[in-house]
Protein backbone atom coordinates (compact mmCIF):
# COMPACT_ATOMS: atom_id res chain seq x y z
CA UNK A 1 0.00 0.00 0.00
CA UNK A 2 1.26 3.29 -0.79
CA UNK A 3 2.60 5.35 1.84
CA UNK A 4 2.44 9.29 1.93
CA UNK A 5 5.32 11.02 0.69
CA UNK A 6 7.96 11.03 4.58
CA UNK A 7 10.60 13.86 4.91
CA UNK A 8 9.55 15.79 2.15
CA UNK A 9 9.02 18.85 3.91
CA UNK A 10 11.45 21.39 5.55
CA UNK A 11 10.37 23.62 8.41
CA UNK A 12 9.52 26.48 6.48
CA UNK A 13 6.91 24.33 4.27
CA UNK A 14 5.56 23.02 7.62
CA UNK A 15 5.12 26.82 8.72
CA UNK A 16 3.51 27.51 5.26
CA UNK A 17 0.98 24.85 6.04
CA UNK A 18 0.19 26.69 9.96
CA UNK A 19 0.16 30.57 8.64
CA UNK A 20 -2.00 29.91 5.36
CA UNK A 21 -4.49 27.71 7.77
CA UNK A 22 -4.59 30.83 10.02
CA UNK A 23 -5.06 33.31 6.58
CA UNK A 24 -3.50 36.64 8.73
CA UNK A 25 -4.68 38.89 6.31
CA UNK A 26 -8.46 38.09 7.07
CA UNK A 27 -8.13 39.65 10.29
CA UNK A 28 -7.66 43.07 8.88
CA UNK A 29 -9.37 42.90 6.15
CA UNK A 30 -12.60 42.02 7.88
CA UNK A 31 -12.52 40.37 11.33
CA UNK A 32 -10.97 43.52 13.41
CA UNK A 33 -14.37 45.57 12.50
CA UNK A 34 -15.81 43.18 14.79
CA UNK A 35 -13.33 43.24 17.73
CA UNK A 36 -13.23 46.94 17.41
CA UNK A 37 -17.15 46.77 17.77
CA UNK A 38 -17.10 45.70 21.17
CA UNK A 39 -13.55 46.54 22.58
CA UNK A 40 -13.12 50.13 20.83
CA UNK A 41 -9.69 51.67 21.75
CA UNK A 42 -9.02 47.91 23.90
CA UNK A 43 -8.65 45.87 20.27
CA UNK A 44 -5.25 45.61 20.20
CA UNK A 45 -4.93 44.46 23.70
CA UNK A 46 -7.59 41.76 22.60
CA UNK A 47 -5.05 40.49 20.30
CA UNK A 48 -1.99 40.74 22.58
CA UNK A 49 -4.35 38.74 25.27
CA UNK A 50 -5.20 36.19 22.31
CA UNK A 51 -1.76 35.55 21.58
CA UNK A 52 -0.78 34.87 25.32
CA UNK A 53 -3.32 32.11 25.04
CA UNK A 54 -2.79 30.80 21.87
CA UNK A 55 0.64 30.42 22.37
CA UNK A 56 0.01 28.73 25.97
CA UNK A 57 -2.09 26.27 23.35
CA UNK A 58 1.06 25.90 21.20
CA UNK A 59 3.30 25.20 23.84
CA UNK A 60 0.85 22.10 24.66
CA UNK A 61 0.70 21.18 21.27
CA UNK A 62 4.22 21.07 20.42
CA UNK A 63 4.58 19.35 23.78
CA UNK A 64 2.73 16.33 21.87
CA UNK A 65 4.20 16.83 18.67
CA UNK A 66 7.99 16.18 19.98
CA UNK A 67 7.00 12.78 20.87
CA UNK A 68 4.20 11.70 18.51
CA UNK A 69 4.27 12.37 14.65
CA UNK A 70 1.08 11.12 12.37
CA UNK A 71 -1.30 12.04 9.98
CA UNK A 72 -4.19 12.12 12.53
CA UNK A 73 -1.89 14.55 14.75
CA UNK A 74 -5.35 15.23 17.28
CA UNK A 75 -6.88 11.96 17.15
CA UNK A 76 -3.58 10.80 17.87
CA UNK A 77 -2.56 12.74 20.53
CA UNK A 78 -5.30 12.57 22.30
CA UNK A 79 -5.84 8.68 22.22
CA UNK A 80 -2.08 8.37 23.11
CA UNK A 81 -2.90 11.00 26.81
CA UNK A 82 -6.32 10.11 27.51
CA UNK A 83 -7.58 7.38 25.48
CA UNK A 84 -9.00 6.13 22.03
CA UNK A 85 -12.60 7.36 23.31
CA UNK A 86 -11.68 10.88 23.78
CA UNK A 87 -8.88 10.79 20.96
CA UNK A 88 -11.57 9.49 18.26
CA UNK A 89 -14.23 11.90 19.49
CA UNK A 90 -11.50 14.87 18.85
CA UNK A 91 -10.62 13.34 15.29
CA UNK A 92 -14.74 13.90 14.26
CA UNK A 93 -14.57 17.25 15.98
CA UNK A 94 -11.34 18.27 14.00
CA UNK A 95 -12.82 16.82 10.54
CA UNK A 96 -15.82 19.52 10.66
CA UNK A 97 -13.28 22.29 12.43
CA UNK A 98 -11.16 21.77 8.94
CA UNK A 99 -14.24 21.21 6.59
CA UNK A 100 -16.08 24.61 8.08
CA UNK A 101 -13.31 26.40 7.95
CA UNK A 102 -12.53 25.52 4.31
CA UNK A 103 -16.20 26.25 3.75
CA UNK A 104 -15.89 29.70 5.35
CA UNK A 105 -12.51 30.68 3.34
CA UNK A 106 -14.26 29.69 0.56
CA UNK A 107 -17.18 32.17 0.92
CA UNK A 108 -14.64 34.94 2.28
CA UNK A 109 -12.83 34.43 -1.56
CA UNK A 110 -15.62 33.93 -3.60
CA UNK A 111 -16.64 37.63 -1.97
CA UNK A 112 -13.72 39.48 -2.82
CA UNK A 113 -13.01 37.46 -5.91
CA UNK A 114 -16.29 38.71 -7.26
CA UNK A 115 -15.13 42.55 -5.78
CA UNK A 116 -12.17 41.90 -8.15
CA UNK A 117 -14.56 40.94 -11.03
CA UNK A 118 -17.14 43.90 -10.79
CA UNK A 119 -13.84 46.49 -10.40
CA UNK A 120 -13.42 45.13 -14.38
CA UNK A 121 -16.91 45.76 -15.21
CA UNK A 122 -18.22 42.02 -14.59
CA UNK A 123 -21.67 41.49 -13.75
CA UNK A 124 -22.32 39.67 -10.55
CA UNK A 125 -21.55 35.91 -11.11
CA UNK A 126 -23.93 32.94 -9.49
CA UNK A 127 -22.31 32.29 -5.76
CA UNK A 128 -22.61 28.64 -7.06
CA UNK A 129 -20.44 29.21 -10.38
CA UNK A 130 -17.53 30.58 -8.11
CA UNK A 131 -17.60 28.16 -5.18
CA UNK A 132 -17.10 25.87 -8.24
CA UNK A 133 -14.14 27.57 -9.85
CA UNK A 134 -12.80 27.52 -6.05
CA UNK A 135 -13.32 24.04 -4.78
CA UNK A 136 -11.54 22.87 -7.96
CA UNK A 137 -8.63 25.20 -8.03
CA UNK A 138 -8.09 23.94 -4.09
CA UNK A 139 -8.42 20.23 -5.26
CA UNK A 140 -6.04 20.36 -7.82
CA UNK A 141 -3.27 21.60 -5.64
CA UNK A 142 -4.38 19.61 -3.23
CA UNK A 143 -4.31 16.55 -5.00
CA UNK A 144 -0.78 17.06 -6.04
CA UNK A 145 2.45 17.38 -4.02
CA UNK A 146 1.82 18.30 -0.82
CA UNK A 147 5.49 20.48 -0.98
CA UNK A 148 3.70 22.79 -3.77
CA UNK A 149 0.42 23.16 -1.62
CA UNK A 150 2.86 24.52 1.32
CA UNK A 151 5.15 26.21 -0.39
CA UNK A 152 1.68 27.96 -2.65
CA UNK A 153 0.40 28.40 0.96
CA UNK A 154 3.51 30.46 3.04
CA UNK A 155 4.14 32.41 -0.55
CA UNK A 156 0.75 34.58 -1.36
CA UNK A 157 0.20 34.43 2.88
CA UNK A 158 3.96 36.92 2.19
CA UNK A 159 2.23 38.19 -0.32
CA UNK A 160 -0.91 39.40 1.25
CA UNK A 161 0.56 40.52 4.46
CA UNK A 162 2.76 42.80 2.73
CA UNK A 163 0.10 44.10 1.19
CA UNK A 164 -1.38 44.83 4.16
CA UNK A 165 1.60 46.13 5.94
CA UNK A 166 2.03 48.68 3.01
CA UNK A 167 -1.63 49.88 3.51
CA UNK A 168 -0.54 50.80 7.63
CA UNK A 169 2.27 52.30 6.80
CA UNK A 170 0.68 54.88 4.27
CA UNK A 171 -2.20 55.27 7.07
CA UNK A 172 0.48 55.72 9.80
CA UNK A 173 1.84 58.37 7.57
CA UNK A 174 -1.13 60.40 7.38
CA UNK A 175 -1.00 60.50 10.95
CA UNK A 176 2.96 61.58 11.13
CA UNK A 177 3.76 58.45 12.24
CA UNK A 178 2.54 59.70 15.90
CA UNK A 179 1.15 56.98 18.39
CA UNK A 180 -2.61 57.17 19.64
CA UNK A 181 -2.80 58.49 23.22
CA UNK A 182 -6.50 56.68 23.09
CA UNK A 183 -5.56 53.13 22.19
CA UNK A 184 -2.00 54.04 24.59
CA UNK A 185 -4.44 54.84 27.39
CA UNK A 186 -7.06 52.34 26.33
CA UNK A 187 -9.50 55.75 26.57
CA UNK A 188 -13.38 54.29 27.01
CA UNK A 189 -12.31 50.53 27.01
CA UNK A 190 -14.17 48.18 30.02
CA UNK A 191 -12.96 45.33 31.08
CA UNK A 192 -15.92 43.76 29.83
CA UNK A 193 -15.92 44.68 26.47
CA UNK A 194 -12.32 43.45 26.11
CA UNK A 195 -13.13 40.36 28.01
CA UNK A 196 -16.41 39.52 25.14
CA UNK A 197 -13.85 40.35 22.37
CA UNK A 198 -10.97 37.89 23.65
CA UNK A 199 -13.12 35.04 22.25
CA UNK A 200 -13.66 36.52 19.04
CA UNK A 201 -10.17 37.46 18.56
CA UNK A 202 -8.94 33.64 19.60
CA UNK A 203 -10.98 32.99 16.62
CA UNK A 204 -8.66 34.80 14.30
CA UNK A 205 -6.33 32.34 15.17
CA UNK A 206 -7.35 28.88 14.39
CA UNK A 207 -5.94 26.44 12.26
CA UNK A 208 -2.48 27.78 13.46
CA UNK A 209 -2.06 23.89 14.56
CA UNK A 210 -2.55 22.32 11.50
CA UNK A 211 1.50 21.91 10.25
CA UNK A 212 0.79 18.89 12.72
CA UNK A 213 -1.46 16.87 10.46
CA UNK A 214 2.23 16.75 8.39
CA UNK A 215 3.75 15.05 11.16
CA UNK A 216 4.75 11.70 8.55
CA UNK A 217 5.85 14.07 5.80
CA UNK A 218 8.23 16.53 7.53
CA UNK A 219 11.50 15.88 8.29
CA UNK A 220 12.48 15.92 11.73
CA UNK A 221 8.81 16.01 12.80
CA UNK A 222 9.61 16.03 16.60
CA UNK A 223 11.22 19.38 16.50
CA UNK A 224 9.94 21.26 13.45
CA UNK A 225 5.98 20.77 14.23
CA UNK A 226 6.31 21.76 17.78
CA UNK A 227 8.26 25.38 16.47
CA UNK A 228 5.43 25.33 13.95
CA UNK A 229 2.53 25.61 15.70
CA UNK A 230 4.70 27.76 18.42
CA UNK A 231 5.66 29.92 15.65
CA UNK A 232 2.45 30.92 14.30
CA UNK A 233 0.17 32.09 16.77
CA UNK A 234 3.45 34.84 17.50
CA UNK A 235 3.64 35.89 13.39
CA UNK A 236 0.31 36.05 13.00
CA UNK A 237 0.15 38.22 16.94
CA UNK A 238 2.55 40.44 16.14
CA UNK A 239 0.95 40.85 12.47
CA UNK A 240 -2.91 41.36 14.56
CA UNK A 241 -1.55 43.95 17.29
CA UNK A 242 -0.11 46.07 14.68
CA UNK A 243 -2.29 45.84 12.06
CA UNK A 244 -5.24 46.56 14.53
CA UNK A 245 -3.24 49.33 15.88
CA UNK A 246 -3.06 51.48 13.22
CA UNK A 247 -6.44 50.73 11.34
CA UNK A 248 -8.01 51.79 14.34
CA UNK A 249 -6.29 55.37 14.67
CA UNK A 250 -7.01 55.68 10.90
CA UNK A 251 -10.58 55.62 12.26
CA UNK A 252 -10.04 58.08 14.80
CA UNK A 253 -12.64 58.88 16.64
CA UNK A 254 -14.84 56.75 15.23
CA UNK A 255 -15.62 53.73 16.27
CA UNK A 256 -18.84 53.14 15.30
CA UNK A 257 -17.97 53.30 11.59
CA UNK A 258 -15.14 51.04 11.96
CA UNK A 259 -17.20 48.40 14.18
CA UNK A 260 -19.57 48.61 10.95
CA UNK A 261 -17.36 48.61 8.24
CA UNK A 262 -17.19 45.58 5.76
CA UNK A 263 -13.88 46.24 4.60
CA UNK A 264 -11.56 48.31 7.12
CA UNK A 265 -8.80 48.22 4.93
CA UNK A 266 -10.60 49.44 1.95
CA UNK A 267 -12.21 52.51 3.81
CA UNK A 268 -8.58 53.09 5.34
CA UNK A 269 -7.64 53.97 1.83
CA UNK A 270 -11.11 54.98 0.05
CA UNK A 271 -10.74 58.12 -2.44
CA UNK A 272 -6.70 57.77 -2.56
CA UNK A 273 -5.80 55.00 -4.73
CA UNK A 274 -8.11 53.05 -6.92
CA UNK A 275 -5.44 51.08 -7.99
CA UNK A 276 -4.70 49.96 -4.11
CA UNK A 277 -7.97 49.15 -3.38
CA UNK A 278 -7.83 46.74 -6.36
CA UNK A 279 -4.41 45.49 -4.69
CA UNK A 280 -6.23 45.12 -1.06
CA UNK A 281 -9.16 43.07 -2.82
CA UNK A 282 -6.50 41.02 -4.32
CA UNK A 283 -4.27 39.96 -1.03
CA UNK A 284 -7.55 39.38 0.80
CA UNK A 285 -8.07 36.85 -2.16
CA UNK A 286 -5.41 34.56 -1.98
CA UNK A 287 -4.68 34.97 1.79
CA UNK A 288 -8.36 33.59 1.61
CA UNK A 289 -8.01 30.75 -0.80
CA UNK A 290 -4.66 29.87 1.01
CA UNK A 291 -6.36 29.06 4.32
CA UNK A 292 -9.36 27.34 2.11
CA UNK A 293 -6.61 25.17 0.29
CA UNK A 294 -4.52 24.74 3.76
CA UNK A 295 -7.63 23.35 5.29
CA UNK A 296 -8.52 20.88 2.89
CA UNK A 297 -5.00 19.37 3.28
CA UNK A 298 -5.39 19.12 7.20
CA UNK A 299 -9.11 17.85 6.33
CA UNK A 300 -7.52 15.10 4.60
CA UNK A 301 -4.74 13.91 6.35
CA UNK A 302 -7.12 14.21 9.52
CA UNK A 303 -9.35 11.80 7.09
CA UNK A 304 -6.73 9.52 5.47
CA UNK A 305 -5.37 8.42 9.26
CA UNK A 306 -8.96 7.96 10.48
CA UNK A 307 -9.44 5.33 7.03
CA UNK A 308 -5.83 3.96 8.04
CA UNK A 309 -6.53 2.78 10.93
CA UNK A 310 -10.45 1.58 10.02
CA UNK A 311 -12.50 4.25 11.66
CA UNK A 312 -13.47 5.08 8.39
CA UNK A 313 -14.12 3.18 5.18
CA UNK A 314 -10.53 2.04 4.02
CA UNK A 315 -10.70 3.93 0.40
CA UNK A 316 -9.85 7.36 2.73
CA UNK A 317 -6.92 5.63 3.68
CA UNK A 318 -5.53 5.35 -0.05
CA UNK A 319 -2.59 7.34 -1.03
CA UNK A 320 -2.04 8.25 -4.73
CA UNK A 321 0.66 6.81 -6.79
CA UNK A 322 2.79 9.50 -8.00
CA UNK A 323 1.58 12.26 -5.85
CA UNK A 324 1.88 11.04 -2.64
CA UNK A 325 -1.65 12.85 -1.94
CA UNK A 326 -4.23 11.12 -0.03
CA UNK A 327 -6.55 11.84 -3.00
CA UNK A 328 -9.50 10.36 -1.99
CA UNK A 329 -9.89 12.33 1.22
CA UNK A 330 -9.22 15.17 -0.85
CA UNK A 331 -11.42 14.70 -3.05
CA UNK A 332 -14.17 14.24 -0.61
CA UNK A 333 -13.34 17.50 1.57
CA UNK A 334 -13.75 19.42 -1.73
CA UNK A 335 -16.51 18.18 -2.46
CA UNK A 336 -18.39 18.00 0.61
CA UNK A 337 -16.79 22.44 0.62
CA UNK A 338 -18.70 22.96 -2.66
CA UNK A 339 -21.82 21.16 -2.14
CA UNK A 340 -22.54 22.77 0.96
CA UNK A 341 -21.31 26.58 -0.05
CA UNK A 342 -23.47 25.74 -2.61
CA UNK A 343 -26.41 24.81 -1.10
CA UNK A 344 -26.68 27.94 1.24
CA UNK A 345 -25.54 30.12 -1.91
CA UNK A 346 -29.22 32.19 -1.20
CA UNK A 347 -27.19 33.64 2.05
CA UNK A 348 -24.64 36.60 1.60
CA UNK A 349 -21.07 36.00 1.27
CA UNK A 350 -20.37 37.57 4.53
CA UNK A 351 -23.17 35.61 6.66
CA UNK A 352 -22.01 32.15 5.05
CA UNK A 353 -18.30 33.15 6.53
CA UNK A 354 -20.29 34.08 10.15
CA UNK A 355 -21.85 30.78 10.21
CA UNK A 356 -19.31 28.00 9.00
CA UNK A 357 -16.75 30.23 10.98
CA UNK A 358 -18.54 29.83 13.93
CA UNK A 359 -19.63 26.14 13.70
CA UNK A 360 -15.67 25.37 12.85
CA UNK A 361 -14.79 27.29 16.24
CA UNK A 362 -16.31 24.84 18.34
CA UNK A 363 -14.69 22.24 16.91
CA UNK A 364 -10.79 23.74 17.57
CA UNK A 365 -11.83 25.03 21.22
CA UNK A 366 -12.86 21.60 21.77
CA UNK A 367 -9.82 20.24 20.22
CA UNK A 368 -7.04 22.44 22.07
CA UNK A 369 -8.91 21.83 24.82
CA UNK A 370 -8.47 18.13 24.86
CA UNK A 371 -5.20 18.80 23.56
CA UNK A 372 -3.96 20.86 26.91
CA UNK A 373 -5.46 17.80 29.38
CA UNK A 374 -3.37 15.09 27.02
CA UNK A 375 -0.32 16.69 27.00
CA UNK A 376 0.48 16.46 30.72
CA UNK A 377 -1.05 13.47 30.83
CA UNK A 378 1.19 11.81 27.68
CA UNK A 379 4.20 13.24 29.47
CA UNK A 380 3.39 11.71 32.76
CA UNK A 381 3.12 8.14 31.17
CA UNK A 382 6.47 8.80 29.72
CA UNK A 383 8.07 9.54 32.85
CA UNK A 384 8.95 13.42 31.60
CA UNK A 385 5.87 15.61 33.26
CA UNK A 386 7.04 18.47 35.39
CA UNK A 387 5.36 21.27 37.25
CA UNK A 388 5.72 23.89 34.37
CA UNK A 389 3.94 20.37 31.88
CA UNK A 390 1.10 20.98 34.62
CA UNK A 391 0.57 24.35 34.83
CA UNK A 392 0.38 24.92 30.90
CA UNK A 393 -2.13 21.87 30.08
CA UNK A 394 -4.23 23.77 33.19
CA UNK A 395 -4.19 27.15 31.76
CA UNK A 396 -4.45 25.85 28.57
CA UNK A 397 -7.41 23.86 29.45
CA UNK A 398 -8.82 26.82 31.75
CA UNK A 399 -8.29 29.15 28.73
CA UNK A 400 -10.58 26.94 26.06
CA UNK A 401 -13.07 26.24 28.36
CA UNK A 402 -13.72 29.74 28.88
CA UNK A 403 -13.68 30.49 25.57
CA UNK A 404 -16.51 28.39 25.12
CA UNK A 405 -18.58 29.70 27.16
CA UNK A 406 -18.09 33.01 26.17
CA UNK A 407 -19.03 31.64 22.39
CA UNK A 408 -22.48 30.26 23.77
CA UNK A 409 -23.61 32.78 26.50
CA UNK A 410 -24.82 35.54 26.48
CA UNK A 411 -26.90 33.47 24.20
CA UNK A 412 -26.38 34.77 20.35
CA UNK A 413 -29.06 35.67 17.94
CA UNK A 414 -30.64 33.35 15.49
CA UNK A 415 -29.30 32.04 13.92
CA UNK A 416 -26.38 31.59 15.53
CA UNK A 417 -28.10 30.25 18.88
CA UNK A 418 -29.06 26.89 16.98
CA UNK A 419 -25.17 26.26 16.29
CA UNK A 420 -23.93 25.15 19.41
CA UNK A 421 -26.80 22.52 19.31
CA UNK A 422 -26.01 21.44 15.62
CA UNK A 423 -22.64 20.70 16.81
CA UNK A 424 -23.38 18.69 20.02
CA UNK A 425 -25.95 16.77 17.75
CA UNK A 426 -23.00 16.12 15.24
CA UNK A 427 -20.68 15.17 18.49
CA UNK A 428 -23.05 12.84 19.69
CA UNK A 429 -23.51 10.97 16.22
CA UNK A 430 -19.50 10.83 16.29
CA UNK A 431 -20.02 8.99 20.03
CA UNK A 432 -22.87 6.95 18.52
CA UNK A 433 -20.73 5.55 15.34
CA UNK A 434 -17.39 5.13 18.40
CA UNK A 435 -19.67 2.88 20.71
CA UNK A 436 -20.58 0.89 17.49
CA UNK A 437 -17.21 0.86 16.14
CA UNK A 438 -16.36 -0.96 20.09
CA UNK A 439 -19.19 -3.63 18.98
CA UNK A 440 -18.50 -4.37 16.23
CA UNK A 441 -14.81 -4.32 15.77
CA UNK A 442 -13.35 -4.16 19.13
CA UNK A 443 -9.83 -5.52 17.69
CA UNK A 444 -9.82 -2.02 15.37
CA UNK A 445 -9.56 -0.45 18.90
CA UNK A 446 -7.23 -2.49 20.55
CA UNK A 447 -5.20 -2.52 17.13
CA UNK A 448 -4.93 1.10 17.89
CA UNK A 449 -4.03 0.75 21.26
CA UNK A 450 -1.09 -1.86 20.22
CA UNK A 451 0.06 0.35 17.73
CA UNK A 452 0.60 3.62 19.78
CA UNK A 453 2.11 1.66 22.54
CA UNK A 454 5.02 -0.22 20.26
CA UNK A 455 5.69 3.46 18.39
CA UNK A 456 4.80 2.66 14.93
CA UNK A 457 3.64 5.92 14.98
CA UNK A 458 6.73 7.49 15.87
CA UNK A 459 6.43 7.50 19.53
CA UNK A 460 9.36 9.55 21.00
CA UNK A 461 9.99 7.99 24.54
CA UNK A 462 12.98 10.44 25.49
Amino acid sequence: MSELRKDSLSFLEALGQSVANVSPTLTPAIAVAVVAGMAGTASWLVYVLATIALVIIGVNIGKLASKISAAGSFFIYVSRGLGPSWGILSGWAMLAAYLFTAMALTAATGLFLQDILSAFGVPLLPKAVLFAVISIAVWLLAVRDIRLSSRVGLTIEAISMTIILIVCFISWQAHGFAMDVKQDTLAGASFASVAQAIVFGIFSYVGFESSATLGKETRNPHRVIPRAVILTPIIAGIFFIVTTYIITQGFGDNAAKLGASTGPMNDLVSGRSEILTLVIYIGATISCFACALASINAFSRMLFSLGRYQLMHHSVGLVHGSHKTPHVAVSIGCGLNFVVCAAFSAHAYTDLLGYFGTIASFGFILVYMACSVAAPALLRKLGGATAKDYIMGALGTVLMFLSLVGSVYPVPSAPYNYFPYGFAIYMLIGLAWFVLLKYRMPQTLLGLEHDMETGELGLQKT
